[in-house]
């Protein structure tokens, strides 16, 4: 990848995190709107399907770290140190599909140029395992956080610490791609001659 290149992806990238912080608000009043309507109309019902695995899935990340979590479809339960039971519903909503569209953006933008498809299909292969593993360390936190400081501590966190963490894993997954997979691309102009 040439410097022009990375400049452009990084410009992206912030552009895109620029958008998100001035947009937050917004876009968290109308992600819940949207929630509310899809399920109504029952939209949501193949990407509900993923939520029971996930939900088992971060309770056995909470018991790792300690904390007593329990799944039960689309509910997880989490005690807190008192003994008190706080029950988390997981929307489709929730399991991150946000982020894999933002992903997919990021990839349009950073995989333009002369690149070997091995390469290609390695970026998008850890993007997509690296953003899917994220999404679960997200819900992971927020439950985590509703165990350990309370509720409302956890919704915040949902609600802005989410699209933010996010936006880091991006610029992180970036760098580390540019540097060890993507490398500096072959420059044009023919083969040398060795003398």
């Amino acid at each position: 990848m040439n410097t022009r290149d990375r400049g452009n992806l990084n410009l992206s990238l912030l552009a895109m995190l620029c958008a998100l912080l001035m947009l937050l608000p917004l876009v968290t009043t109308f992600d819940d709107f949207l929630t509310t309507w899809a399920l109504q109309l029952g939209a949501n019902n193949p990407l509900q399907a993923i939520v029971p695995v996930e939900a088992r899935m971060v309770a056995g990340l909470l018991g790792l770290v300690g904390i007593h979590a329990a799944a039960s479809g689309s509910h997880l339960v989490v005690w807190d140190g008192a003994g008190a039971m706080h029950t988390l519903f997981i929307s489709w909503n929730c399991i991150g599909w946000q982020s894999l569209v933002l992903l997919g953006v990021s990839l349009l933008s950073g995989l333009r140029g002369r690149h070997p498809i091995e390469a290609r299909i390695q970026v998008i292969v850890i993007g997509v395992a690296g953003t899917m593993l994220l999404n679960l360390l997200r819900v992971a936190v927020v439950a985590g956080i509703a165990a350990t400081v309370g509720v409302t501590p956890a919704v915040l966190f949902h609600d802005y610490g989410g699209t933010i963490l996010v936006v880091a894993f991006l610029f992180g997954f970036w760098i580390f791609v540019q540097r060890w997979i993507l490398g500096a691309e072959p420059s044009g102009g023919g083969e040398e001659a060795i003398a």
